[in-house]
């Protein structure tokens, strides 16, 4: 491995961290740093002298000679095989981190790996010779290589790619690490990706203050300077819910692993307190904490889950080096078209649809009247229904939730409402809430 660049720089004693700043660095003082955390709120970004490269198996670490690996590996045999299998490959001047996906993996996809990191830092060192200062010296790799190295998964099936030469690139990487998933990598010609697959649906279903769950459960999440508070709301008793501890738990239990697919698709860092629906047992509270720690198992982001407390609110940290991820999920209000803001217009059919799923099949309502605004009327018996139910071709996606759920849904129109707002009352005339 070509490794001289290193022996060129001179290695300085420890630094005590006791010790002065002013005693190390100097004013007009060059030193080369790293982004280790972006900007955040009122804060800068975080930056250190401890250089890393982090590739597919493997974080280079120049000017180190540790072998260190990740806490995720749990075997000792593993552990031992890889230690050994590294400090046999690691050139002198660097330290190297192992990363959990170097699981399994043989010699040579390490070799590779640690080959590849080996050229970015000779990279880096040529670019040293002509940085000014302010300057970035070595970027990450381009996005679509950065995503696939860190997030893609042995379960992943399919890759569909809307541009031929960013499906072709993608091949390549994942040809140039070795991966198996080549295969799976597809070129389409749909121009809107992100609705044919409902993508910007389900962005503004995630994204928002609050979250619907399918069994009429939801979330509240909203963040202040110091922390994310996550509300957990039961919509209503659930369905075989002997009791309301039962009802509580199965509703809490139900939103675990929703929250934490939250956390990870916003990007929620810091602290983190889930206000669950409370609980009198301590082995439910048990339940709910180890329910917790599985659906966080997956998360690649450091994290610290602590029990439930005596109120039901469950208090986490998790690893922020970024910004949360805002996307915005509603829509100017049609009415005043001004500061006023409502539910995104392509939810409303969803929250109509969960409504009417929880009143049928939760409440048993057989026959139902929906009230909505004439457009909106228009739409639900003339619109194109959302999908093919049990081969079905419905005429309309009123006549699909009839079928779905086993009811009579009569619509009628108003031209007082809201565009956006709706009303559902029984047979007997009575209006229902939920």
């Amino acid at each position: 491995l070509p490794v001289s660049s290193i022996e060129k720089f001179k290695l300085e004693s420890k630094i005590d961290k006791k010790g002065q700043m002013k005693d190390y660095v100097s004013s007009s003082q060059l030193v080369m740093v790293q982004v280790s955390k972006e900007p955040i709120s009122t804060k800068g970004p975080r930056l250190t002298a401890e250089v890393t490269l982090p590739g597919r198996f493997l974080v280079l670490v120049p000017f180190s000679d540790k072998v260190n690996l990740s806490s995720r590996i749990k075997s000792e045999k593993e552990r031992n095989r890889l230690s050994s299998l590294i400090k046999s490959i690691r050139p002198p001047g660097f330290g190297i981190i192992v990363r959990t996906v170097a699981q399994e993996k043989g010699s040579a996809d390490l070799h590779s790996d640690l080959s590849d990191l080996i050229k970015r830092w000779e990279e880096l060192f040529n670019g040293l010779k002509r940085a000014k200062p302010g300057k970035r010296i070595l970027g990450e790799l381009n996005k679509t290589s950065t995503v696939l190295r860190d997030a893609l998964r042995p379960e992943c099936e399919l890759i569909r790619v809307n541009d031929e030469t960013l499906a072709d690139q993608v091949k390549t990487y994942l040809g140039s690490i070795g991966s198996d998933k080549v295969d799976i990598v597809k070129f389409t010609k749909d121009s809107d990706l992100f609705n044919s697959l409902s993508i910007h649906r389900q962005i503004k279903a995630t994204f928002g203050k609050k979250v619907n769950l399918q069994s009429g459960a939801y979330l509240i999440i909203e963040q202040t300077e110091a922390m994310f508070v996550i509300d957990v709301n039961s919509g209503g008793r659930k369905k075989g819910a002997s009791s309301q501890e039962e009802n509580a738990l199965q509703t809490n239990i139900e939103c675990v692993d929703e929250i934490a697919r939250l956390l990870r698709l916003r990007d929620i860092g810091g602290i983190v307190a889930i206000d669950f629906i409370d609980m009198a047992k301590k082995e439910h509270n048990k339940q709910l904490t180890d329910a917790m720690k599985l659906a966080m198992k997956v998360d690649k982001a450091k994290h610290n889950i602590a029990p439930p407390s005596k109120f039901g609110v469950l208090e986490l940290t998790r690893q922020r080096v970024r910004d949360v991820a805002n996307v915005q999920t509603q829509d100017r209000c049609p009415s005043c078209n001004g500061t006023g803001s409502v539910q995104a217009a392509i939810l409303v059919t969803d929250t109509i649809k969960s409504s009417l799923k929880y009143l049928s099949k939760g409440e048993g309502q057989k026959k139902l009247t929906l009230f909505v605004h004439p457009i909106l009327e228009a739409y639900l018996v003339k619109g194109e229904p959302l999908k093919v139910f049990k081969g079905w071709f419905g005429s309309s996606i009123r006549i699909e939730w009839e079928m779905e759920f086993g009811l009579t849904l009569e619509l009628e129109s108003n031209s007082s409402m809201e565009i956006l707002d709706f009303t559902i009352y029984n047979e007997r005339g009575e209006e229902l809430t939920i």
